[in-house]
């Protein structure tokens, strides 16, 4: 599945319960059509203590569905798909079908 969204895009929920909040992707798990989004589906999870660390209970971010989240764009700062388009060299690049302003 080839997937729009890449590493540090600041992006948007578009649905479920956080949705209209904003959050940057810190993980994509392509083979399963997930990203995790930092702030965003958090959730309390039971971990036993280690050595290292206290045991108890830890909020921690879930991933949610690639489907759920759409791409901000920098300029405009609106949700948007993005369009993919082929430079002169060769290169691929996302653009914004509002402004169309290059997204890297």
């Amino acid at each position: 599945m080839k997937l729009k969204l890449r590493k540090k895009d600041k992006v948007m929920v578009v649905a479920g319960k956080d949705k209209g909040k904003t959050g940057e992707v810190l993980k994509i798990y392509p083979d399963q059509g997930r990203i995790l989004i930092s702030k965003i589906n958090m959730v309390t999870k039971h971990k036993k203590p280690k050595q290292t660390e206290p045991g108890g209970l830890q909020k921690m971010e879930a991933a949610i569905a690639y489907s759920n989240a759409m791409l901000m764009c920098p300029k405009c700062e609106k949700p948007i798909r993005p369009k993919l388009d082929r430079l002169a060299t060769g290169e691929t690049v996302r653009l914004c079908r509002r402004c169309g302003e290059t997204i890297l």
